[in-house]
C-alpha cells in the first residue's frame, strides 16, 4: 500500500508504539486504548457508554496505559496533553471514573477488533492506529522542546513510500518533511527539535534500527530511511552505491537547471522534486511478501542400538587421595586400564573392542 505526501495520515502498527519520555507517546499509548467505535465498554465489574476515540475506567486502568505507577504524574502528563489540545479528560472526584477522548482521531481508519462484534477496543498490540502526518506539528509552531518519543513519532508521521516526488522512497520508506523535503540535515532537525547537532546524532544512532541514516556526498545532506514502516511487500535498504547511483542521475537531469539557491541543500531538494519521475523506472519494484512453502521432513525409522558396561578389570588402580579426588595410581603389571601392554601387541583383556560383551544392556 502506498503512502504519498498527500496522505492525510499514516499507519502506526499498535505493538510499535514509540519509547522513551515525551508528550507524543504518551498520546500514542491512550490513542491505540481507545474506543473505535461507538458502544458499551466494560471495566472490571462496570459497563460504561464510550464514543468512538474516548476511553473510560480508573486511575489504575490510565496508569497502566501510560506506563506510570504514581497517580499524580499520570494526571500531569493529562493536564499537559490537555494544554496542548491533543485530548479532553475529566475526573469524577466521588467515583473515580476517568474519561479521555482523543481529538486528533481519524475516523475513517481505526484499525479491527479482534475481540467479536460486541468490542468496542482494539486487542492490545493488533492492527495498526492511524495518525495525523499534523499531529506534531503544533509543537514544531510553539517551539515546544521535543523528548525522544515526540522526535520518533515527528518522523513516522513524515513517512512516505512510492511518493512520485521522491525516487529514493520507491527502495525504502522514506522521511520527507513537504514537497522539498527529502534530504535532511541533522542542523534542520535539530532547530526543528530544539537539539543540538550532537543530540540529533546520539538520537540516530540509537534508532538506527528504526530510522537508519544514508549520507550523501559533499553537503548535500542525508536520507533518512523508516525501516519498521509495514509496506506489505519485501523490502531491503538500499546500499551506498545504489543511492549514489540514483542521486548522479537525477543530478545530470537537473544540470542544465538554473536554481536561484546557492545551497548545495536546497538545491538537491528541488531536483529530486522534478527530476524522480525521470529515473524512477531504473528503480526495481519491491517483491510482495511470498507465503511460506510447507516444506515435507522425512522421518526414518530410529536405529536400535545397544550398550553395554563392561567391568573394569583395573579398578583398583583408582584410589581416593585425602581431599576425596580420585585419580590413578600406579599400575600394575604394566598395563593401562583398557588397553594392552606398552609394548607389544594388545592383549585381551574385556571390553567392547575385543568383542568380549561382558555386563547387562542398559535396555
Amino acid at each position: 500500500m502506498k503512502c504519498l505526501l498527500r496522505y492525510q495520515w499514516v499507519k502506526l502498527p499498535r505493538n510499535q508504539m514509540p519509547i522513551g519520555k515525551g508528550v507524543m507517546g504518551a498520546w500514542a499509548r491512550l490513542a491505540s486504548r481507545a474506543a473505535f467505535r461507538n458502544g458499551q465498554a466494560r471495566y472490571y465489574k462496570y459497563i460504561n457508554q464510550v464514543t468512538i476515540g474516548s476511553w473510560a475506567g480508573g486511575i489504575v486502568g490510565l496508569k497502566s496505559i501510560l506506563g506510570i505507577k504514581n497517580r499524580n504524574r499520570a494526571l500531569e502528563t493529562m493536564d499537559r496533553l490537555a494544554q496542548l489540545g491533543y485530548i479532553d479528560y475529566e475526573l469524577d472526584p466521588k467515583t473515580k471514573k476517568l474519561t479521555y477522548h482523543i481529538k486528533d482521531w481519524v475516523v475513517q481508519c481505526s484499525g479491527e477488533p479482534c475481540m467479536g462484534a460486541e468490542a468496542v477496543y482494539a486487542t492490545q498490540g493488533y492492527g495498526f492506529l492511524c495518525l495525523p502526518r499534523n499531529v506534531t506539528q503544533r509543537l514544531a509552531e510553539a517551539h515546544y522542546h521535543f523528548d525522544e518519543s515526540d522526535a520518533w513519532l515527528d518522523l513516522w508521521c513524515h513517512t512516505v513510500w512510492q511518493e512520485p516526488g521522491n525516487a529514493f522512497s520507491h527502495m525504502a520508506p522514506a522521511v520527507q518533511f513537504g514537497k522539498y523535503g527529502a534530504v535532511l540535515t541533522l542542523e534542520t532537525l535539530g532547530h526543528r527539535w530544539g537539539w543540538e547537532k550532537t543530540k540529533v546524532w546520539r538520537f540516530f544512532k540509537k534508532h538506527a534500527d528504526a530510522f537508519p541514516l544514508q549520507k550523501l556526498p559533499g553537503s548535500f545532506g542525508c536520507l533518512i530511511f523508516n525501516a519498521a514502516y509495514p509496506t506489505g511487500v519485501s523490502i531491503s535498504l538500499p546500499e551506498s552505491a545504489q543511492v549514489k547511483r540514483i542521486l548522479e542521475e537525477i543530478r545530470i537531469w537537473g544540470r542544465n537547471t538554473h536554481i536561484k539557491s546557492d545551497c548545495d541543500h536546497e538545491r538537491v531538494n528541488r531536483w529530486i522534486a522534478w527530476y524522480s519521475r525521470k529515473v524512477i523506472p531504473q528503480i526495481p519494484p519491491a517483491q510482495t511478501v511470498p507465503a511460506a512453502e510447507h516444506q515435507r521432513v522425512a522421518v526414518s525409522a530410529p536405529l536400535i542400538t545397544r550398550a553395554y558396561f563392561s567391568p573394569c578389570r583395573h579398578c583398583k588402580s583408582f584410589k581416593e587421595d585425602c581431599q576425596g579426588i580420585e585419580g590413578t595410581s600406579r599400575v600394575k603389571f604394566g598395563l593401562l586400564p583398557r588397553a594392552g601392554p606398552k609394548t607389544g601387541p594388545p592383549t585381551d583383556i574385556g571390553g567392547i573392542e575385543y568383542g568380549t560383551f561382558e555386563g547387562s544392556p542398559l535396555w
